[in-house]
């Protein structure tokens, strides 16, 4: 990766976050847009707590996958695949610590409610060139226990179809494919859950 991702990735590792802080991002000069790692919600004026927030539709649905190298845990899919399901998409690197701590959150909503109709994928797109090997890939999946479908994103289409910048990054659509929800980096665990149990909810 070039050098900007470089520096973008230390500086996530040193802060202890999933995004830069508006004055680290000043002070590097990369203009990162998010100040904190930041969950969107869309309620409506009636909502005020995010327990019992209806989450209102953006109106844009999730971009298809595209350039996928390779799928593990998985034939390959297609957006359309995933229609009549609630969707988690997860931007992800496995050397990266910020998407590290994240992932018992991620498996363990895939364990919970994958029955009731949550469909996760975690898309992988490396950093570093040693993230790029599928075997090293698998050697990951199999030490966090990912069961869910993890499409190989090496030339950075998928990345790029979502406009994502930051690892890790989670979309999440309702049953229709409307973007309802997105979180940049950790935390907000409790928030993006109920998130997930709202959309499940909904016929």
């Amino acid at each position: 990766m070039d050098k900007v991702s470089r520096q973008r990735r230390q500086l996530l590792f040193y802060l202890g976050l999933g995004v830069l802080g508006a004055g680290a991002a000043t002070a590097s000069g990369l203009g990162a847009k998010q100040k904190n790692p930041t969950s969107t919600i869309l309620p409506t004026p009636a909502a005020t707590k995010p327990e019992t927030a209806i989450l209102a539709a953006t109106g844009k649905t999730l971009p298809d996958f595209q350039g996928i190298q390779q799928w593990l845990n998985s034939n390959p899919l297609l957006i359309a695949d995933l229609k009549g399901n609630v969707v988690l998409i997860q931007f992800w690197t496995f050397a990266c610590i910020n998407c590290q701590r994240t992932l018992p959150y991620i498996t363990q909503w895939h364990h919970q409610y994958a029955a009731q109709g949550l469909k996760v994928i975690g898309i992988h797109t490396p950093e570093f060139a040693f993230e790029r090997d599928p075997n090293n890939i698998k050697r990951a999946i199999q030490q966090h226990h990912i069961t869910y479908p993890v499409p190989i994103d090496n030339d950075y289409k998928t990345w790029k179809a979502y406009s994502n910048e930051y690892w890790p990054h989670l979309f999440l659509a309702d049953r229709r494919g409307l973007m309802r929800y997105d979180h940049i980096g950790e935390g907000a665990y409790d928030t993006t859950e109920q998130a997930i149990l709202q959309l499940l909810k909904e016929s």
